[in-house]
């Protein structure tokens, strides 16, 4: 049998999607299931409600204008909350005050992909823990400011680039592209650009997609120059 290569993951998804929160944690540990495979994680961008004003919304009154029903809510969180547990995750739904337009988050997610490996990472998982663990509000450029502080990044760029229009524009064409790619849910997990996980599958799911993907590379099934 050849040694696997290395394999890339871009992964779609929205930092207030629970889902996705839950689907980084299982691919956490579908990363550790699979130490011998070398993986680049890069996280790409998707808005779940891009209709939300930048100040962002109240969170009972969306979540009520949405889904019209508040047994209908706190089953859903109930849910979550369950799954949430079982990845070390501590959901706080009753936290959250502010259902945030997250496209400044995705803009400082990607400028975090220039920073050192495993930056983009570290902050698209403290986003999800500020948002869905602390109740903080990210759309808020002192939390996006923070939290870049926190990953390892120049807070100060960060500041700069949030007060102009920097990648906004490519940040919309890139979740315009992935719905065009057939993205119409989050989490989505594309190996080598063209093989799709859908949905916040079980860890053992994406270590088999892993080894799979990295196998095919290893006996020149796959031409990366092509995906």
């Amino acid at each position: 049998m050849m040694s696997p290569l290395p394999v890339t993951i871009d992964v779609v998804s929205d930092v207030v999607c629970p889902w996705c929160y839950v689907g980084r944690a299982r691919l956490m540990k579908a990363l550790a299931a699979v130490p011998e495979i070398a993986v680049e994680l890069r996280w790409r961008p998707f808005q779940l409600d891009p209709t939300i004003p930048p100040e962002g919304k109240d969170r009972q009154t969306y979540l009520m204008d949405k889904f019209g029903d508040e047994e209908r809510i706190r089953q859903m969180h109930a849910q979550i909350d369950e799954l949430g547990r079982a990845e070390g995750i501590d959901f706080a739904f009753d936290a959250i005050r502010t259902s945030p337009n997250t496209l400044n988050a995705h803009r400082v997610i990607r400028w975090a992909a220039t920073a050192e490996p495993g930056v983009q990472d570290q902050l698209v998982g403290r986003l999800f823990a500020l948002y869905f663990e602390e109740g903080a509000n990210i759309g808020d450029p002192a939390v996006l400011i923070q939290a870049a502080r926190d990953a390892g990044m120049d807070a100060a760029v960060v500041e700069t680039l949030l007060a102009t229009d920097a990648d906004r524009a490519e940040v919309e064409q890139e979740i315009a592209t992935a719905q065009q790619m057939g993205v119409t849910g989050v989490p989505c997990f594309l190996l080598e650009g063209r093989y799709a996980v859908m949905g916040a599958q079980e860890a053992d799911t994406l270590a088999d997609a892993i080894r799979q993907v990295a196998q095919a590379k290893a006996e020149g099934a796959l031409d990366s120059s092509q995906a």
